[in-house]
C-alpha cells in the first residue's frame, strides 16, 4: 500500500464492496478449477501453477530478481506465484500483471522481516 493511499482523505473501501470482490474472485476460482480436485489458488499444485500462474517476460525478470535478491526458495517462488494469482482474481484481472506480482513478492518479503 502506497502511502498516499493511506494519507488520502477519500472514503475507504466498504465491507460490502470487499464482500463483493472476493465472492467475485472465489466464484473465478470455482470455474478455473470445476471438474479438478483442486478448490481454490492456494491449493495449486506444480501443474496448475504453471497453468494458471503464467506471467510475461517481464514478471518473470522481475521473480527472478526478487528471488536472487531476497534468497527466496522454490517453495516461496510457488507461493508468490499463487498469491499473485489471487491478487489478480481479486483485482478481476485474467492474467497476472506486474503489480499483481509486485504486491505478492511484498507480502512475501514482510514474512522474513
Amino acid at each position: 500500500v502506497h502511502y498516499a493511499d493511506l494519507a488520502a482523505n477519500t472514503p475507504a473501501e466498504t465491507s460490502a464492496l470487499i464482500r463483493t470482490r472476493v465472492n467475485a474472485a472465489r466464484a473465478c476460482q470455482r470455474r478455473r478449477f470445476a471438474g479438478t480436485a483442486v478448490p481454490h489458488n492456494a491449493a495449486m499444485g506444480v501443474r496448475e501453477i504453471r497453468q494458471f500462474c503464467a506471467l510475461d517476460s517481464a514478471g518473470e525478470r522481475l521473480l527472478e530478481q526478487a528471488m536472487r535478491h531476497y534468497g527466496l526458495s522454490a517453495r516461496a517462488h510457488d507461493r508468490i506465484r499463487k498469491v499473485a494469482r489471487t491478487i489478480a482474481d481479486l483485482a478481476g484481472a485474467e492474467t497476472i500483471a506486474a503489480a499483481h506480482l509486485s504486491e505478492a513478492i511484498q507480502y512475501r518479503t514482510l514474512d522474513r522481516v
